[in-house]
């Protein structure tokens, strides 16, 4: 795995606007899923605590967890807490659950196990309706807690094409501040029109499974990077694939996830230096279809 160039390291990393705030945040965030759920594994909460410190020293804050990722809210509190690092972080995190009482139970847990009040001693900063279940009941009682102060930001989220058209009449209908979905270097429908919405409609993007769940790895494996990805300052395929989704100009941040601190220092980079064009867009992807 590559180092990140010296350079590369002095410069200032990407931060993209929220569309209808303005606020920056940084274009690589961290996910959750899998690699933060560690109740009872001490070496692995251990690595979680490095890679969460890396990530607030690299100018990371977008951490997206779910009540769907077993201990993640728990384990990304506490570590925050124990870092002292809550005020850095922009929180994100679903309701996964039907009817309008049991989003309520599930919310208020999240915000207990994520410690908001006590982390930042503000709201959540976002609330996404997981998978689109119950939306409209849960997206009402979203926009109360939104008025209320209770949460900064609401939307919603999906993880394959399947869901692509719901996902776009909900971000044509229901002035949403956030919108997540799966987008990579393999996996691009969402360019045909789900990525123009957003932007029409002034809707940050959130992107989930930038490497497939590893899928794209395992296609390079044991290649060597194409000696033209030096155009853009990519010197490794993590960041290959992650300057790929940033150089779209519609999203705001990629989440990917990992417990292991050096990729995540590597993933980081991707958001340092040049992102490639619309020449270079067409070249990488002809490239990774080509292996």
């Amino acid at each position: 795995m590559a180092l990140i160039a010296p350079a590369l390291a002095a410069s200032a990393p990407l931060k993209r606007p929220i569309p209808k705030t303005g606020e920056l945040l940084h274009a690589i965030g961290l996910g959750t899923a899998r690699t933060f759920d560690l109740d009872g594994d001490a070496q692995g909460r251990a690595e979680a605590r490095e890679v969460l410190a890396r990530f607030v020293k690299a100018g990371g804050q977008t951490v997206d967890s779910s009540p769907m990722y077993g201990s993640a809210e728990s384990v990304v509190g506490d570590l925050a807490a124990d870092l002292g690092v809550g005020k850095s972080l922009f929180l994100a995190t679903k309701v996964w659950t039907s009817g309008r009482e049991a989003g309520i139970r599930q919310m208020e847990e999240s915000m207990r196990r994520m410690r908001t009040l006590t982390l930042n001693h503000r709201a959540i900063d976002l609330m996404q309706v997981h998978n689109l279940l119950d939306v409209q009941t849960q997206l009402q009682t979203l926009r109360e807690w939104k008025a209320q102060g209770r949460i900064r930001y609401i939307g919603i989220t999906h993880y394959h094409e399947g869901a692509y058209a719901d996902l776009e009449r909900l971000i044509k209908s229901e002035q949403l501040d956030f919108a997540q979905f799966n987008y990579n270097i393999l996996a691009t429908t969402a360019e045909e029109r789900l990525l123009p919405a957003c932007a029409e409609y002034r809707t940050a993007v959130i992107v989930n499974k930038p490497f497939e769940e590893g899928a794209l790895f395992s296609r390079v494996k044991g290649r060597e990077l194409p000696e033209w990805a030096a155009e853009f300052d990519c010197h490794s395929w993590a960041q290959y694939f992650l300057k790929f989704i940033l150089s779209h100009p519609a999203v705001t941040c990629a989440i990917p996830a990992t417990r292991n601190p050096d990729y995540l220092t590597d993933n980081m980079g991707a958001a340092l230096g040049r992102l490639p064009d619309a020449a270079l867009r067409r070249r990488m992807m002809q490239h990774m279809r080509s292996l």
